[in-house]
């Protein structure tokens, strides 16, 4: 038996900087892409001719990188760096069994018998040219970033047969709906865009149970149906993470279906207009991963695919630089392993190993995931915990260089594998960190970004009832170039951080510390005359920070109201929701809703009765959904029917109305009340005046100048000199 290799993984091995790739020749530059191009070869046969044009452009000598990259499946040498390896992938297995196994056997499996097999060598030889185009198009830059990172010929050589496989793999329908969308140009941009997040089992228990509630989708106006982890990972719910702890890329949940139920789901959904979002999971891997068990078992292949470091110092200069992630419920920023006798990176959760995209190996292999995941119909994938990526000892570890090349490569291999697909970052930072992440208009990295900020923000507004800071961070997000997206949102299946600009709020005389001190006690209904319920997730004791869980009808009133069976509560409580998704329609993006939201679902405290849920508090807000409450929609005076009956009306409008459209001007308007927000949008002669009152009094507001206006909301069209407003109301005038 071979020695067990000596994990040279160490911090010191894979976070010091990597030579930047030479200039390839451009002659070798063509040779490659035409090599690549016309490759359909699987990755484990002999190398092929885009391998040798490719390593031939990169300077690099293929013989002498054979002698130190040992075969998938195997340990490497005990004196070979792990980190070196560019292991082969096993040629790919038969379709069908691709699909029923639990646990692929190669590193990259063929997710459907390929296209090309029912092609005519006519349309065979048409696909082989889009691709080549499609290829052309982004090889000079994809392989300089490659290079610049990684140095390794052969294994970009592989990427690029890999991707061309991929794309052979793809359906007929699927590259169709590519080819519209690319005639489209940025089609989830367009008014009618409206997305719905919910939990699988929550919502329908099953991928199939989904399919079949898709009427009631519909119903709701939802195009973009964003469901929430459904990839396996550890049947223990507390090593889970709410499915962020992936354990199997190419495997549903057995629980929720099989990953032919997700393609039959995705292919009704494009038969009905609807797009799917799925979670991809980039950071980590669970320590279930197959991955993370022959790593555990000391295969040093493996090992190089994560962080192992048993340097002391090395951890202690990791902890100095680096902020933790959740530094109450998992503190610190690595594991111990007593049978290795050394620690792994879990910046998150201990049962949540870091991937080391130090390793061409782990790029190149996440990259076949992501595009298998493609290939069974997705059409927004959301790169989880972006900024968190790529790790480099005497950093912060956060937003460094190395992420947006990573996920510009990403932008690319989907641009000529399935351009239809949407890269949607989940960068929860500061603005001035998010905004990056959507590129150059040249070189554009994500299609759309979460607005974080934004949202936070928002919740302050109601609390403080001040809308200057919102209106602030609004100007700044309309003044971006109008080809970036942000998708809106009032809550989500994650907890709500005040992460707010301390620095604008100080001026206005609230400290950080005593602030977020009142925002949690106003929203957990402390604070006097708070109408809001929810709990506190993530408190730490020592600083007083925390963050907040709840639903959109709990934080607005909703739960309180009908506890004390006030109705006069319940109509503001309904009233506020309201203008909060009016609020959000009126934004420049793409707005989406929690399930449960549009039936004004209240919290759900049964979590604390599950043990696998207990210590977590967002559960709060996860509760499966009442479809008893569905029953009153159609019955005047319920709360559902109020909120869905006036979430419809808010949707067909901005459907119907070309001043929502995406290329309108958008901007605040300057007025005297701050707890009064206004928002102004132009397009096409046309000007629309949305209002908000933030407050609990009544409001009277004088338009810019006494004109006919129209109504939206009524449909009344009038001479208007003045509007007066509840409390919590709002108004879409346009003029």
């Amino acid at each position: 038996m071979a020695e067990t290799p000596k994990p040279a993984a160490s911090q010191e091995t894979v976070v010091t900087d990597t030579p930047a790739a030479p200039k390839a020749k451009p002659a070798a530059k063509r040779a490659a892409t035409r090599a690549a191009s016309g490759s359909a070869s699987a990755a484990g046969k002999e190398p092929s001719a885009a391998k040798k044009a490719t390593s031939k452009a990169a300077g690099t000598k293929t013989a002498a990188t054979k002698k130190t990259t040992p075969r998938a499946g195997s340990a490497a040498p005990a004196t070979k760096k792990p980190t070196a390896a560019a292991p082969k992938a096993k040629a790919a297995p038969k379709p069908k069994a691709a699909a029923k196994k639990a646990a692929p056997k190669t590193t990259s499996p063929a997710p459907a018998k390929p296209a090309g097999a029912r092609m005519t060598k006519a349309q065979k030889e048409a696909a082989d040219k889009i691709f080549a185009e499609r290829l052309a198009r982004h090889h000079d830059e994809l392989r300089w970033l490659y290079m610049e990172l990684y140095d390794n010929g052969d294994m970009f050589a592989e990427l690029c047969d890999q991707m061309k496989r991929f794309f052979d793999e793809r359906s007929a329908k699927l590259k169709e709906l590519d080819a519209q969308r690319e005639a489209a140009g940025a089609w989830y941009r367009a008014s009618d865009m409206l997305g719905m997040q919910m939990y699988i089992d929550n919502f329908a228990g099953t991928i199939k149970g989904v399919e079949e509630k898709l009427d009631y989708v519909q119903q709701c106006n939802v195009n973009y149906l964003h469901l929430m982890p459904f990839l396996d990972t550890p049947a223990d719910k507390s090593r889970s993470d709410g499915g962020y702890a992936v354990s199997d890329f190419r495997r549903v949940k057995p629980e929720l279906g099989t990953m032919d139920d997700l393609a039959h789901l995705a292919d009704e959904c494009h038969e009905r207009g609807i797009s799917l979002c799925m979670d991809f999971v980039m950071n980590h891997t669970s320590e279930d991963h197959k991955w993370a068990r022959r790593a555990r078992a000391g295969e040093g292949e493996y090992m190089s695919r994560y962080f192992f470091v048993k340097d002391q110092g090395v951890i202690d200069r990791y902890t100095r630089d680096v902020p933790q992630v959740f530094p109450t419920t998992a503190p610190g920023h690595f594991t111990y392993l007593p049978e290795l006798d050394q620690c792994v990176m879990t910046q998150f959760y201990p049962y949540q190993w870091d991937l080391n995209y130090r390793n061409p190996r782990v790029f190149n292999e996440m990259m076949y995931n992501f595009l298998f995941l493609a290939n069974q119909g997705m059409d927004i994938i959301r790169i989880d915990a972006v900024p968190y990526i790529w790790k480099q000892l005497g950093t912060n570890c956060r937003n460094l260089k190395q992420v947006h090349t990573i996920v510009r490569m990403m932008r690319m291999i989907g641009e000529i594998v399935c351009p239809g697909i949407v890269l949607l970052g989940e960068v929860v930072m500061a603005p001035v960190e998010v905004v990056p992440y959507f590129g150059t208009v040249e070189k554009p990295e994500c299609h759309m970004l979460y607005n974080v900020t934004t949202m936070a923000t928002t919740w302050n507004t109601v609390a403080c009832r001040d809308t200057r800071l919102l209106r602030s961070q609004l100007d700044a997000v309309f003044g971006l170039p109008r080809e970036y997206t942000f998708l809106n949102y009032l809550r989500c299946h994650d907890d709500i951080g005040w992460g707010l600009d301390y620095g604008t709020l100080s001026a206005w005389g609230m400290a950080e510390v005593p602030h977020k001190q009142f925002l949690n006690d106003y929203f957990c209904g402390i604070a006097p005359g708070s109408v809001s319920r929810g709990e506190l997730y993530n408190a730490d004791p020592v600083t007083g920070d925390a963050r907040f869980c709840g639903t959109t009808a709990s934080m607005c009133g909703i739960e309180a109201a009908g506890f004390e069976g006030d109705e006069a509560a319940m109509d503001v409580a309904i009233r506020k929701d309201i203008m909060l998704h009016a609020y959000m329609f009126t934004q420049s993006g793409l707005p989406i809703i929690y399930s449960g939201d549009e039936i004004g679902q209240v919290n759900d405290y049964s979590y604390k009765e599950d043990p696998e849920k207990a210590a977590d508090s967002r559960y709060i807000h996860r509760g499966a959904f009442d479809w008893g409450l569905t029953e009153n929609i159609e019955k005047p005076g319920t709360i559902q029917q109020r909120i869905f009956s006036a979430l419809a009306q808010l949707e067909d409008i901005r459907r119907t109305e070309a001043i929502f459209g995406a290329e309108a001007e958008v901007c605040t308007k300057d007025y005297s009340d701050t707890s009064i927000l206004w928002i102004v949008r132009r397009a096409s002669g046309r000007e629309l005046h949305a209002v908000f009152n933030f407050s609990d009094d009544a409001k009277t507001v004088w338009m810019p100048e006494t004109a006919t206006y129209t109504d939206l909301m009524s449909g009344t069209t009038a001479e208007v000199t003045t509007v007066d407003m509840p409390s919590w109301s709002f108004i879409w005038m346009l003029k």
